[in-house]
């Protein structure tokens, strides 16, 4: 499942070239999709705002609709100018608006739907997203409707997974919206804290330097070039010069730590048996 970072990004390449554009053809395999669009004219609307909401993708249009999207873990964004050629085939595509100057593409994209603003001020999946960890990293644009970030209600939310591991505990979107797997590890190790050690065993002082290590870690993965002296793509927590060491932990199981030396152990854990990363010596539990 892609991490709530290159939602971000998605999102705001998606607001950059498609705000403000008026619509001039709307496709899409999904029947649910193709019968609103029959009925109330998605060509003409204009796009307001792309914004991100953890792992959603909101592209907020004139007359109060918003298609709401979830990339889920193959799902995809793409955009094209018009004419251009496309780099996924044609039978992978399952959304298709075009305005004037651009063309957005969503590629297998599994979970779409269109919303009235009832709709999205109603809808489950939304309303039960903890606070986003990118709130505020944005453009007015890009947090179109979305609240500021909640510290509080995050630490509320991760104190009721006391007997939860914390790694866990990061991965429910219902908790805080935007931790996959690649931060989960990192931002555990960063913040010197055993993933498997419960959150009833972790104090309110170690669990707020979570959340601001991983709100830290997150924005600083959705810099823009501008922002930035880094050439590195992908996603890096390290800071460091080499274009190699990218990440701390994640990936490197059986591996030297680069902070202690220690050999970097790997385990699958929770319901999707994900593989969680993290050094022995360097969190070790409290």
């Amino acid at each position: 499942m892609p991490e709530g970072d290159s939602i971000f990004r998605a999102a705001r390449a998606l607001h950059k070239a498609l705000s403000g554009k008026s619509i001039t053809r709307f496709e899409s395999m999904f029947p649910a999709l193709t019968r609103v669009a029959d009925d109330r004219a998605i060509v003409g609307r204009t796009v307001d705002a792309v914004a991100a909401r953890g792992k959603h993708v909101l592209m907020h249009l004139s007359g109060g609709l918003t298609l709401h999207t979830h990339m889920r873990m193959n799902g995809s964004w793409h955009l094209y100018r018009p004419g251009e050629p496309w780099r996924r085939p044609a039978r992978d595509m399952r959304i298709l608006l075009e305005t004037p100057t651009a063309v957005a593409i969503g590629f297998n994209v599994p979970i779409a739907e269109f919303l009235t603003d009832r709709d999205l001020a109603r809808h489950p999946a939304l309303r039960a997203l903890g606070p986003d960890l990118l709130a505020g990293a944005g453009s007015a644009g890009q947090t179109h409707g979305q609240p500021a970030f909640d510290r509080s209600e995050a630490l509320r939310r991760l104190r009721q997974q006391s007997g939860g591991a914390i790694g866990d505990a990061l991965l429910d979107q219902r908790v805080v919206a935007g931790i996959g797997n690649i931060f989960k590890s990192e931002v555990l190790f960063l913040a010197r804290i055993d993933p498997f050690a419960t959150v009833a065993s972790l104090s309110d002082e170690q669990l707020g330097r979570v959340l601001d290590i991983a709100r830290e870690q997150l924005a600083a993965n959705v810099m823009t070039p501008s922002q930035t002296l880094s050439r590195a793509r992908g996603i890096r927590t390290t800071r460091s010069l080499d274009p190699r060491a990218t990440l701390w932990v994640y990936g490197r199981s059986a591996q030297p730590c680069r902070r202690c030396g220690a050999t970097i152990q790997a385990r699958k854990t929770g319901l999707d048996a994900r593989l969680t990363y993290w050094c022995p010596v360097c969190q070790t539990r409290a």
